[in-house]
C-alpha cells in the first residue's frame, strides 16, 4: 500500500508519518518511510537546492520542476520497486504538495502543474492521502516556537500564501476520494488512532 501525508509546514504530519510505520512494523510488516523532497542521493541534493533560504531568487517555475524532479527520482528508484515487493510505502509529501503549494500557493497554472505530476509520479498513485488540516493563526503558532533563522525557504512564506496553499488542499480533498482529512487540532494520540482505524478499513 502506498500512503501519502499532506498538510501545512507545522501541522504535525511528520510526527504522525513514524507512528504509523512503527504501528505497521509492530505487525510483522515491511515498511520503508520516504520524505520529499528528498529520499535518494540524487532528491536529498535537489532538497537542499529547493530548501535554501539564499536561493531567494528562485523562480516558480524553476521550484515546481525541481520538486517534480527529486519527485520522479523517488518514484522510480524506491517507491515502485518497493511496491512490487510488498512493502507499504509511507511517504511525508508526495505530489499533493506540488499542487497546493507551487499551483494554488504560488498561482502556476493548475492544469500544468498536475500534468507535470502525472508524469513524474508515473503508476505511483497513493492508495489513501492523509490531509492533517490546521487554522492559519495555528501555523503561526508552531512556527514561533522555532528560532526564525531554522525556517528553511518555504517556512518563511507569509500567509497569504498559506491560505492559498490550505484551500487547495481542501479543494483536493473534496475531488479525490482518496483523501481524508484529520483535525490537526486533536491529541497526537487521537489523530494516530484515526489514522489507524482508516488504514485497517482498507
Amino acid at each position: 500500500m502506498f500512503i501519502t501525508f499532506e498538510g501545512l509546514d507545522f501541522c504535525g504530519k511528520s510526527t504522525q508519518v513514524k507512528l504509523l510505520a512503527d504501528y505497521l512494523r509492530g505487525k510483522g510488516q515491511n515498511v520503508e518511510l520516504i520524505r520529499e523532497p528528498g529520499g535518494t542521493f540524487i532528491s536529498e541534493k535537489v532538497r537542499r537546492i529547493l530548501l535554501d533560504r539564499e536561493n531567494h531568487d528562485m523562480t516558480i517555475e524553476t521550484e515546481l520542476l525541481l520538486f517534480s524532479a527529486s519527485r520522479s527520482q523517488l518514484v522510480r528508484e524506491i517507491i515502485i520497486p518497493l511496491l512490487k515487493k510488498n512493502y507499504y510505502v509511507i511517504s511525508d509529501r508526495f505530489h499533493d504538495s506540488s499542487i497546493a503549494y507551487q499551483g494554488y500557493g504560488r498561482g502556476i497554472d493548475i492544469h500544468k502543474v498536475k500534468e507535470i505530476q502525472s508524469f513524474a509520479i508515473d503508476a505511483a498513485n497513493p492508495d489513501i492521502t492523509f490531509f492533517i488540516d490546521i487554522p492559519l493563526d495555528e501555523v503561526k503558532r508552531r512556527r514561533n516556537k522555532f528560532e526564525p533563522e531554522s525556517w528553511d525557504r518555504i517556512e518563511i512564506s507569509v500567509d497569504d500564501f498559506y491560505k492559498k496553499v490550505r484551500d487547495g488542499y481542501l479543494e483536493l480533498a473534496e475531488a479525490e476520494n482518496r483523501f481524508r482529512i484529520i483535525n490537526g487540532l486533536n491529541s497526537i494520540e487521537q489523530i494516530h488512532d484515526q489514522i489507524v482505524k482508516e488504514i485497517e478499513n482498507l
